[in-house]
């Protein structure tokens, strides 16, 4: 249980993106629930499918709605950088890939808020093999990252914003 008090560090824009899946999701619970309900009436056989299937999304939808609750209550706003000049969570990076030598930005972001779909730009999680290796880092280093297949990717920070 020490998990549920784990403290989730988010961006404004993050916070306001998981809001706004919450909201989103309290409304499919709201139609799913309907659903449910219409099957429940007009369903004859305790193993009709349609009923099964729905009692099934309403029960996806209720878990997900209570994992992001969860998530917005332990949220913490990232505001401010201690590190000026270092990576850190909320920071806009220009990575140059060392191989294909393209560069790519990115917005470093805590595990919680890299899988909520939207936002500008592509967000890396702290916990991924890229953010791992990114976090701390000063404009000018170069990194290696491991690759699960074997792979290795070197890359170095061209710029650091907040």
């Amino acid at each position: 249980m020490a998990q549920a008090t784990r403290q989730v560090k988010l961006t404004r824009e993050g916070f306001e993106r998981l809001q706004k899946t919450l909201d989103q999701e309290m409304g499919r619970l709201a139609e799913a629930t309907r659903i449910l309900q219409e099957q429940m009436e007009t369903s004859s056989d305790t193993e009709d499918t349609g009923l099964e299937d729905a009692k099934r999304e309403k029960m996806n939808i209720e878990a997900r709605i209570e994992e992001l609750e969860d998530t917005l209550a332990r949220a913490t706003v990232i505001e401010d950088h201690e590190n000026e000049g270092r990576v850190e969570l909320g920071a806009i990076v220009v990575l140059g890939n060392e191989t294909t030598k393209k560069d790519m930005k990115v917005q470093v972001v805590s595990a919680a808020e890299a899988t909520v779909t939207g936002g500008s730009l592509p967000r890396v999680s702290e916990d991924s093999p890229v953010g791992k290796e990114l976090m701390g880092r000063r404009k000018g280093e170069a990194f290696v990252v491991n690759l699960d297949n074997g792979k290795q990717m070197k890359y170095k920070v061209k710029s650091i914003e907040y």
